[in-house]
């Protein structure tokens, strides 16, 4: 009994540790440790490194097959927390690659460690959020191929359908009402988040499907307009 027991943990540990994302990081040089409440600096695809830099090594964050906790958030905390052991504090972004309906159902990212001097007075620029001139605003929909595939939804605005959801899916829907409104789709179950409409402002809606009782509900989350820009613009979707 007791050696079954053992082996119940030891399966239990191995499959909680399968749902974590693969981590592969190589130094060739290191420092101490920082300190867990020091912030770990960003640096995006589109972004140059500051000049001032010393590079660590690298750290890939990717699949392992079972990964399930592999959101772009947490992934970019996983490699956060690789630079932080290196001693570093900077990641630069060298590749990023989203869900994919015949791939991975994981972000996977590629990042050089850095530390960078003076990093305090450093800071990335940040993309400033642009208004278009005209009386409309963007919403970028998407979703990644993964789990439900088989199970597409209408997108409401209000009373109104914008879309059809399916599996792998992206589209670009100008929209004339402004104003606080609701964004909801429904299957067996409702999902709807608030969503304040200004014109000339682009948004970044990521969608998906969650386990139902006998149809998968749907899952809506508005994005920031940083993340967002980067999943909608590296991911290929199937209607494209």
């Amino acid at each position: 009994m007791k050696k079954l027991h053992g082996l119940l943990i030891i399966s239990l540990l191995i499959l909680l540790s399968s749902c974590n994302p693969r981590i592969s990081t190589s130094l060739s040089r290191s420092y101490p440790p920082l300190d867990y409440k020091q912030d770990i600096v960003v640096i995006g695809l589109d972004q140059s490194e500051p000049d001032n830099s010393e590079v660590l090594g690298q750290v890939k964050i990717g699949d392992t097959g079972f990964s399930t906790k592999c959101s772009y958030e947490i992934v970019i905390d996983k490699a956060k927390l690789e630079a932080r052991k290196a001693g570093g504090n900077a990641i630069k972004i060298i590749e990023h690659k989203p869900p994919s309906a015949m791939g991975s159902t994981c972000h996977r990212i590629t990042a050089k460690i850095l530390k960078v001097e003076n990093i305090e007075n450093y800071k990335p620029k940040a993309e400033e959020e642009v208004l278009l001139d005209v009386d409309y605003a963007i919403l970028n929909v998407y979703r990644y191929g993964g789990a439900g595939a088989l199970v597409s939804y209408d997108l409401y605005l209000g009373d109104s359908v914008i879309c059809r959801v399916k599996n792998n899916f992206k589209t670009t829907i100008q929209i004339k009402k402004d104003g606080l409104n609701s964004l909801w789709a429904r299957t067996e179950a409702k999902s709807e988040v608030p969503i304040e409409i200004k014109m000339g402002k682009t948004y970044y809606l990521r969608c998906g499907i969650t386990m139902g009782a006998f149809v998968g509900h749907p899952k809506l989350e508005l994005i920031d307009s940083k993340i967002g820009k980067s999943e909608f613009e590296s991911f290929k979707a199937k209607n494209q």
